[in-house]
């Protein structure tokens, strides 16, 4: 079986900014870490210091062999108030694209992973159709500083994240204490309350996805060539028998309906990890004996090459594998995980699917949302005592595959 991949392929390593960069203190998750009946493990603190340190981390992904490095630029840092942009904060991101493209790595930046500034959920947040435009219009200042840097957009991580939240994590009913004392500390109201996370009715999709919509028609009009697609968090959703119509029902809320909306992009990001099986009362959470990952789900690295397949046959464009990896803190079971995830990717490959790079969650051990620091995806480990990182054997066997451009069976 050949296991090279294309010429050209992109080989990465994936961050999003409030989870390694620290200090996100406009952001309207830092406000949210540290109210008094907070449902995160943790607040974010230093986090793993990318701000000041990235020259180093990004040396470091550059030695390990990766071409490519897709990080995000965080909005509340460069438009803290409405309307008022920060030339510093630009001109940070611009310079960890001039470290990236020293080190021969291609840029592919994503200018929302979760996060947003406070300011915009006083404003009605990711509920308000006019969030769509005020996205639109920082993605034109950040194309307009850096376009000519990039590699490549995501404009926004994981699309359907709020749906999802809302029709599978959440839907017991969210925390009324949290949610009261949030909404009092970003200047809403408990009903009004839309930070993307908490944004996952039907009005919310709508604006995320005019949201979409509109940053890319303002980053092409500041560069045209310039290749831009969303990220969508996809499951295997496998159905047994009696669980086909309740199968087929998420995975149109939660999958296909973004797909859809993703034709008319350059690419589609797919972000994997496992999968999730349906019977006809729901979804039936994980299968008895099957192994799990610090986050409770099933290790199911296959889950890779079945929703790349996916997303080609609904949005039927190039394809990228933006995220994928496994919260462990078994090293050899990464190592693992990712044998058997970029087989299933070699396989689409060899069967004629446009699927254009690859890029492991995480480059480092970070910040996990509401889980805070106990989950660890990176590659790369870090002391948050020193900030001293340490290169894990799994991220060696991938430097392998990365420098050869062949998985070897």
């Amino acid at each position: 079986m050949n296991n090279e991949f294309p010429q050209g392929f992109l080989w990465g390593t994936a961050t999003a900014a409030h989870q390694v960069e620290g200090n996100n203190t406009n952001s309207d998750f830092w406000v949210m870490e540290h109210v008094p009946e907070t449902v995160f493990a943790e607040p974010s603190g230093d986090a793993i210091d990318h701000y000041h340190r990235y020259p180093e981390d990004i040396a470091m992904l550059a030695e390990l062999g990766f071409n490519s490095y897709r990080f995000s630029v965080e909005w509340a840092r460069v438009e803290p108030e409405d309307g008022r942009f920060s030339t510093a904060a630009l001109d940070h991101y611009g310079r960890m694209c001039e470290t990236c493209l020293a080190h021969n790595l291609k840029p592919v930046v994503t200018y929302h992973h979760f996060t947003s500034p406070r300011w915009l959920i006083s404003q009605g947040g990711w509920q308000s159709m006019a969030t769509a435009e005020k996205f639109a219009r920082y993605a034109g200042k950040v194309t307009e500083h850096l376009g000519d840097q990039i590699e490549a957009v995501c404009t926004i991580n994981e699309v359907n994240i709020p749906r999802m939240a809302a029709l599978m994590w959440m839907a017991g009913g969210e925390d009324e204490s949290f949610i009261r004392e949030a909404a009092q500390a970003l200047h809403t109201t408990p009903e009004q309350f839309a930070p993307f996370m908490f944004a996952g009715t039907h009005q919310g999709r709508d604006v995320i996805l005019a949201a979409h919509h509109q940053a890319r028609a303002a980053i092409k009009a500041e560069r045209p060539s310039l290749p831009v697609g969303l990220t969508i968090a996809m499951a295997d959703m496998q159905a047994l028998p009696g669980g086909e119509a309740e199968r087929d029902r998420m995975r149109w809320e939660l999958q296909d309906v973004f797909l859809e909306a993703a034709r008319a992009d350059d690419f589609v990001g797919v972000q994997t990890y496992t999968r999730e099986r349906y019977g006809a009362e729901g979804n039936l959470g994980p299968q008895e004996g099957v192994e799990q990952t610090q986050m409770g789900y099933e290790f199911w690295p296959q889950a890779t090459g079945a929703t790349l397949r996916r997303a080609y046959e609904v949005a039927g464009i190039p394809m990228m594998v933006t995220e994928n990896g496994i919260g462990t803190d078994d090293d050899g079971r990464r190592l693992a995980y990712y044998q058997s995830a970029l087989q299933s990717v070699a396989t689409c490959l060899q069967d004629g699917l446009d699927v254009r790079g690859y890029f492991a969650w995480s480059a480092f051990d970070n910040f996990e949302w509401m889980l805070g620091y106990r989950p660890t995806f990176g590659l790369i480990a870090v002391d948050r005592r020193t900030q001293q990182r340490t290169i894990k054997p799994s991220a060696r066997w991938l430097s392998k595959v990365v420098q050869t451009n062949r998985l070897e069976q």
